[in-house]
């Protein structure tokens, strides 16, 4: 089985490498220019969106045609294929993936929605690599990642909501667009529907950074965990983040990972977020 995903996974090369996955094209649309957003670097990306200011970005999904074309090319020895993609409450990139899927019924594709982005994702499409090296069929991955699924928790929060409100991606936390600008919002991904909601609001990074940490040890307490901390251009915020979760919660895994640019369009380099699974939905493949 091949295994599909999108750079909304936030995944690093040596990931991509050591398990073989294929990530498919999503790209960040800029002034008289397309970019496919796997060609650029945080930092790239980042200091265009500076040079644009106070103009941002919008992101476009790849067409059926284009993954009907990737799916063909690894199916060529007669692979399955499980095409993993970030929520469909927040892009439409799953759907074009199934209809390619459905335009091509000689092909075993696949279709997951993680309902969740970024270090859930990435959990996610880890899992289902892992997962097809230890032989595993298709039926059993798709039940392990609806349990990882069940029990991800993505927050994050913001120093600005202006990149969520322009991209269209801010759904239930539009009532906090008017709020003053120095409050900050504690924002996660719902699992029920994978939009974003608002968990509560702080006056500062620092004390959003507090609630976020309470929020997840109500959610995991003693429970081993992997944790992902990811941010645009926070390094100080973020190096925080990992401290106090190493002191709040068990960590058994701790990563540190910048979020990819076609994320970073809808938030801005003012971002701290954390993707938390607990690690027993992973030991057995590692």
């Amino acid at each position: 089985m091949r295994i599909v995903t999108d750079c909304a996974a936030d995944l690093q090369p040596e990931d991509v490498t050591s398990h073989g996955i294929t990530i498919s094209p999503l790209y960040i649309q800029f002034p008289g220019e397309e970019v496919d957003a796997r060609d650029l670097t945080p930092d790239q990306f980042y200091d265009r969106l500076a040079a644009m200011a106070p103009e941002i970005p919008f992101t476009a999904m790849p067409s059926p045609a284009e993954f009907g074309s990737i799916y063909r090319d690894l199916a060529k020895d007669g692979d399955d294929i499980m095409s993993i993609h970030l929520s469909l409450g927040l892009s439409g990139t799953g759907e074009a993936a199934q209809m390619a899927a459905d335009e091509s019924p000689d092909l075993n594709v696949t279709v997951v929605d993680t309902a969740t982005l970024a270090g859930g994702q990435r959990f996610q499409v880890l899992a289902a690599a892992m997962a097809v090296k230890a032989g595993w069929k298709n039926g059993a991955i798709l039940e392990r990642l609806a349990q990882i699924r069940a029990q991800t928790e993505v927050v994050y929060t913001l120093e600005t909501l202006k990149y969520l409100a322009k991209g269209g991606r801010i759904g239930r936390v539009a009532a906090l667009a008017g709020s003053l600008l120095h409050i900050k919002p504690v924002i996660h991904v719902d699992r029920a529907d994978g939009k974003y909601s608002t968990l509560g609001q702080a006056r500062s990074l620092p004390k959003a950074m507090k609630k976020m940490v309470s929020h997840l040890v109500e959610l995991y307490g003693d429970t081993p965990v992997w944790v992902v901390v990811q941010h645009g251009r926070l390094v100080e915020e973020a190096e925080a983040m990992v401290k106090m979760l190493q002191e709040s919660l068990t960590v058994s895994r701790m990563e540190v990972l910048r979020v990819s640019p076609i994320l970073g369009v809808h938030t801005g380099p003012g971002i701290v977020g954390v993707g938390v699974i607990p690690m027993a939905l992973v030991e057995d493949l590692m």
